[in-house]
């Protein structure tokens, strides 16, 4: 099996510390530099065929629906826990709406998920 792909955009030009946990898990990750990252994610994860991708914002939505409406990505939006995610992941989502979680502990865990669902792919 490869290492996932995940793409990391962030309203406010975070993302590293769910980097550092995506990479701890075995995965490989990218954060889109800068403000309002959230809404490139689609774009990006779609340049780069990534596995999965975790957008941060306010309210959780903006840029999972936008992934979902230009690309065509299965996409849950307002996340609001780990284990929301987990769930996400299990039921077939590619894309992955949060508010503000940047943390170590939700890479680890979302990329252990993606691991455990795609382990015979």
């Amino acid at each position: 099996m490869t290492k996932p792909l995940v793409v990391i955009g962030h309203r406010m030009g975070q993302g590293n510390k769910v980097k550092t946990g995506v990479e701890k898990a075995g995965g490989i990750a990218i954060v889109i530099e800068g403000m309002l990252a959230d809404m490139k994610l689609g774009q990006i994860m779609d340049e780069n065929n990534a596995d999965l991708g975790i957008s941060f914002c306010g309210s959780g939505g903006a840029g999972a629906l936008t992934a979902a409406n230009e690309f065509g990505y299965p996409a849950v939006d307002h996340l609001r826990s780990i284990n929301e995610g987990i769930t996400a992941i299990k039921n077939g989502k590619q894309v992955l709406g949060f508010g503000f979680m940047d943390t170590e502990d939700l890479g680890v865990q979302l990329t252990k998920a993606w691991l455990e669902v795609h382990r015979d792919e």
